[in-house]
């Protein structure tokens, strides 16, 4: 299991999203950017979120083959106690990130995606995007709506201040000897398919593989820049995201 992986932030901003890895797994998180004027309960900002449940999620997967979503729990366990004592962890508004894990454990690949951040698996040739996609089909998109529909039943779910969330995440295993490569990607990397169509799925994996992660995201800084105001009006989400792919092929 080979990892390459890229990262770039929104011109001009702190890069929210981070990618650890190891010689069996990759991790990639994106925190979500906080929307102005809101009282997240919490004296620190997205960066110090993702960075911490990073390196907590990291250890727990040098450390343990146990299963992924405990695992992750564990690590937003972790996370929490960090700042339990300076922050109000019961606002529904507080620091949160998504997360997606790619693991090899033996005989089998295992994935873990949780929120917008989708793992592309080449599986025999067939191509499969596991994409976590409650967040499109809230009833709405006010400050309001968000918060009352995240980290609840049949809302959307994401690392924060719940480690339940973890278990809520889209989790399977696939034969190792039949997964030939896969992507790990942010949303603002999946834009390249799923934004502006430059490719399929398969597609996007042939550009990892031939030219690398850096490459995908510079097409997708190219493709954020011609894109009309009329076009911007039709996508919920920003002109400009942070974005990371990472490559893995065995």
């Amino acid at each position: 299991m080979q990892v390459s992986y890229a990262s770039i932030p929104t011109p001009g901003r702190t890069n929210e999203d981070c990618v650890v890895a190891g010689p069996r797994w990759v991790a990639v998180l994106d925190g979500a950017t906080a929307p102005s004027g809101v009282d997240s309960g919490c004296a620190h900002d997205v960066p110090w979120l993702v960075r911490h449940l990073a390196a907590a999620l990291a250890k727990n997967l040098t450390a343990s083959d146990g299963p992924l979503p405990d695992l992750l729990a564990d690590a937003i366990s972790e996370t929490c106690a960090a700042h339990a004592a300076t922050c109000d962890l019961t606002n529904p508004s507080s620091p949160s990130a998504t997360v997606s894990v790619l693991r090899e454990n033996g005989t089998v690949v295992e994935h873990l995606v949780l929120a917008d951040s989708p793992i592309v698996l080449d599986i025999g040739g067939d191509v499969v995007a596991i994409v976590d996609d409650r967040l499109d089909h809230l009833p709405g998109y006010t400050v309001d709506e968000v918060r009352r529909h995240r980290n609840a039943p049949g809302g959307f779910w994401v690392a924060s201040t719940v480690p339940e969330a973890a278990h809520r995440a889209l989790h399977g295993t696939h034969p190792t000897a039949d997964v030939r490569r896969a992507a790990v990607l942010t949303d603002g990397a999946s834009r390249y398919v799923d934004r502006f169509a430059l490719a399929d799925w398969r597609g996007l994996l042939d550009l990892l593989q031939r030219h690398g992660p850096a490459e995908l995201l510079t097409r997708v800084r190219a493709a954020e820049a011609i894109e009309t105001p009329d076009q911007r009006r039709r996508h919920r989400g920003k002109p400009h995201d942070d974005a990371t792919a990472a490559l893995v092929v065995w």
